[in-house]
C-alpha cells in the first residue's frame, strides 16, 4: 500500500453563472489536465433564495457529462428532448450530454431557503463525444450508506466502496464519487484507484490529510475581489484537496468532525477544445459545434 501525499489545496472561489447564481467554484476553466477526467466542480450552497432563484435557463451542452447532487432543496430539470424531472435532498442527476442538448436547471430552496449542491463535470472520451444523451435521476433513498465502527460513513454515488456500488451506471470515466462523513478527532484510511485522478472537496468541518501541512478547512477569512464580487469567505470549508500518486488517502477529523466528497477517476489523456458547456477535442469540432447552435442543428433529431 502507498499513501498519496497532497499535492495541492485551494479554496473555491465566488462565481456567477446561469441568470445570476451565486455560486464557489473549487476548479474549471484551467489546465484541463490537473483533474483530467474532470473538468469543473461548482458548490452552489447557498442560504439566500435571491442569490440562486434566477437558476440556469436554457443553455447547450454538449461531449461532457454533469453530475448534480443536492443536499438539500430542490432542481427541477427539463430539456430539448422532452425529459423532464425534480431532483430532492439527497438525490443525484447523471447527464450523458453526448452529441448535444438544450436543457435548464431551475433551484428552488427548502422550507429555510437553502439550496444546497454540487455539480461536477466529467470529460467524454473522443470515441464517445457525439453518443445519444442519456439521464440517470437518482433518488437519496437509492444511494446506498456504509457505516463503519468508528462511526464513519460514506455514501456510494458511483464506482464501488467497501463492497457497496453506486447506482449510477455506465459512466465513461468509471469514477468514484463518494460523499465521506468522519466523526470528531477521527483518523480514517480510505482506497483510492492507484492509477486515478483524485480530489476531495471539504465542505463542513475540519481536519487533515496525509503530508499535509496545516488543517484542512479550519476557518479562514479570505477576501476575494472580481468586477461583481466582494465576498468575505468565512464559511470555514470549500476547500479543494488534489493528492499525488497512490492507492490509499488517509484523513484525521477535527474536533467537528469533517465531511467531503471524494471523487476519483482515470484520465483520458485526450486534447480538450473547450468552450463554455461545450467540450470537444479539437477546434475545428468545437466550431463546428458552434455553428450547428447558430443553424439549430445542435440536438439531433435521431436522438
Amino acid at each position: 500500500m502507498s499513501f498519496r501525499a497532497v499535492k495541492s489545496e485551494s479554496l473555491a472561489r465566488p462565481t456567477m453563472e446561469g441568470a445570476g447564481v451565486h455560486l464557489h467554484r473549487a476548479f474549471g476553466f484551467g489546465e484541463p489536465s490537473e483533474s483530467d477526467p474532470f473538468l469543473l466542480l461548482d458548490d452552489f450552497r447557498n442560504d439566500d433564495p435571491a442569490a440562486y432563484k434566477a437558476g440556469f435557463p436554457w443553455h447547450p451542452h454538449r461531449g461532457i457529462e454533469t453530475i448534480t447532487y443536492v443536499l438539500d432543496g430542490e432542481v427541477e430539470h427539463k430539456d430539448s428532448l422532452g425529459n423532464k424531472g425534480l431532483l430532492g435532498a439527497g438525490s443525484v442527476q447523471w447527464m450523458t450530454a453526448g452529441s448535444g442538448i438544450m436543457h435548464q436547471e431551475m433551484p428552488r430552496g427548502n422550507a429555510k431557503g437553502q439550496m444546497h449542491g454540487f455539480q461536477l463535470w466529467a470529460n467524454l472520451p473522443s470515441s464517445l463525444k457525439m453518443t445519444a444523451p442519456r439521464y440517470q435521476d437518482i433518488q437519496g433513498s437509492d444511494v446506498p450508506v456504509v457505516v463503519e465502527d468508528d462511526g464513519t460513513s460514506v455514501r456510494v454515488i458511483t464506482g464501488e466502496f467497501w463492497g457497496q456500488k453506486g447506482p449510477v451506471d455506465g459512466i465513461a470515466a468509471n469514477p468514484v464519487y463518494l460523499d465521506v462523513s468522519v466523526p470528531p478527532n477521527v483518523k480514517r484510511t480510505l482506497p483510492v484507484d492507484a492509477y486515478a485522478s483524485a480530489f476531495a472537496y471539504i465542505f463542513a468541518g475540519s481536519g487533515t490529510f496525509r503530508d499535509a501541512s496545516k488543517p484542512v478547512g479550519v476557518r479562514v477569512e479570505k477576501e476575494y475581489r472580481g468586477e461583481e464580487l466582494n465576498i468575505h469567505d468565512l464559511s470555514g470549508n470549500r476547500t479543494l484537496v488534489r493528492f499525488d500518486t497512490g492507492d490509499e488517502i488517509t484523513v484525521q477529523a477535527g474536533p467537528e468532525g469533517m465531511r467531503f466528497l471524494l471523487v476519483s477517476g482515470r484520465p483520458l489523456k485526450e486534447p480538450v477544445a473547450w468552450h463554455g458547456p461545450i467540450v470537444m477535442n479539437t477546434r475545428e469540432e468545437l466550431m463546428q459545434a458552434m455553428q450547428d447552435l447558430q443553424n439549430r442543428t445542435f440536438v439531433k433529431a435521431s436522438h
